[in-house]
């Protein structure tokens, strides 16, 4: 499974591990992510998502349809 936030895009971020000596080695930044579920009222029915903690807030601020329909728009997820 991917480790991509379904709402916001989000991906892993590619970087160094830097010691005290100045040596890097390749790492990555994963996002903060949450398998969650959420009630859809206009739907009646939950859907599981997997999302980092920026998109819950944005989910707590404007609601789960507003960020479903942006998504929707942006390309990020596929509503049936």
């Amino acid at each position: 499974m991917a480790r991509v936030c379904e709402i916001t895009g989000k991906r892993p971020r590619v970087g160094n591990n830097v010691s005290h000596a100045n040596n890097k080695t390749k790492r990555k930044f994963y996002p903060n992510l949450h398998k969650k579920s959420f009630y859809v009222p206009e739907e009646d029915a939950w859907i599981t998502l997997k999302v980092c903690s920026k998109a819950l807030r944005t989910i707590n601020k404007n609601g789960i349809s507003a960020v479903l329909k942006d998504a929707e728009r942006k390309g990020m997820i596929i509503i049936k």
